[in-house]
């Protein structure tokens, strides 16, 4: 009997002594589990290299060369203040805008900052922050070749809109007239020219380059109505599963639409035409 009861009394020490090795186990496992989840985001990869990666595709007048070729814009401001702010450098990676969202995911930069709209589509791949930015698109046309159109003259299979693949614009195209034909081109100078020349109808992009465009051409181009398609929210973009990353970028376009930063920088590439001189045409 006593030596059952002795028995009973040291499986149940080892057993309690299990469960308490146990019980302090957990938090240096979740401690643990939430340094490795810490580590993984790209915010710890940016502080330990010193520098942020940014991708993004030269649009007038989000992201373009001036005449000593150097980036400057909305998003070169933005990305350069993001960096000073987070005490590191930055690295603009200009990539082909087809190409920008693979690149992204592939690791080829750590955020998108390229006037990028939010959309479901896309939210499919990546994440985006708050908006830092909005904007709307615009029909602009051939003076010559539609003279006299209405709205629903342009949605017409004789009607040949150009556009640059893969962009938001192109997709607005299709959905508002969905009767014309469309010339896609990998960039937007081509897509304008191309209206230029009398070779495509219209075209249509994101304000202001719609009114830059016919202020450089008024004796060619014109904006016919002035609807405004799509209008909606830019974010940054970024890989999923990064509730770091995602938290401290909407923190800092919150702090910086409450200070009136990005609103200043905005208007002053978007309503200003101060700058046009220092950029290459």
């Amino acid at each position: 009997m006593k030596l059952t009861q002795r028995y009973l009394g040291a499986t149940l020490g080892s057993l309690l002594a299990l469960a308490v090795g146990v019980g302090s186990a957990v938090p240096a496992i979740a401690q643990s589990t939430t340094q490795a989840l810490s580590s993984e985001s790209v915010i710890e990869t940016i502080k330990k290299r010193g520098v942020i990666k940014i991708g993004l595709s030269l649009f007038v007048p989000w992201s373009m060369r001036d005449l000593n070729g150097d980036l400057v814009g909305y998003e070169p401001d933005v990305g350069r203040q993001l960096a000073k702010d987070m005490g590191v450098e930055v690295e603009f990676i200009p990539t082909s805008w087809d190409g920008i969202i693979p690149a992204l995911v592939s690791g080829n930069f750590d955020v998108i900052i390229s006037g990028m709209s939010i959309t479901p589509n896309r939210n499919l791949t990546v994440n985006f922050t708050e908006p830092y930015a909005f904007t709307g698109l615009a029909v602009y046309a051939n003076k010559k070749i539609t003279d006299g159109f209405s709205r629903e003259d342009f949605n017409d299979p004789n009607v040949t809109f150009a556009a640059r693949r893969g962009t938001t614009p192109a997709a607005a195209i299709v959905k508002q007239f969905p009767k014309a034909e469309v010339l896609y081109f990998d960039e937007d100078g081509a897509a304008a020219q191309e209206v230029l020349n009398g070779n495509a109808h219209a075209t249509m992009a994101a304000q202001p380059t719609p009114n830059r465009e016919v202020e450089n051409y008024p004796e060619t181009l014109y904006i016919p109505f002035e609807t405004l398609f799509d209008p909606r929210g830019e974010g940054f973009a970024l890989r999923k599963g990064d509730a770091d990353a995602l938290n401290f970028f909407n923190n800092w376009i919150g702090d910086n639409w409450r200070s009136g930063w990005l609103k200043e920088r905005h208007n002053y590439w978007f309503a200003g035409t101060e700058w046009n001189s220092l950029v290459a045409e």
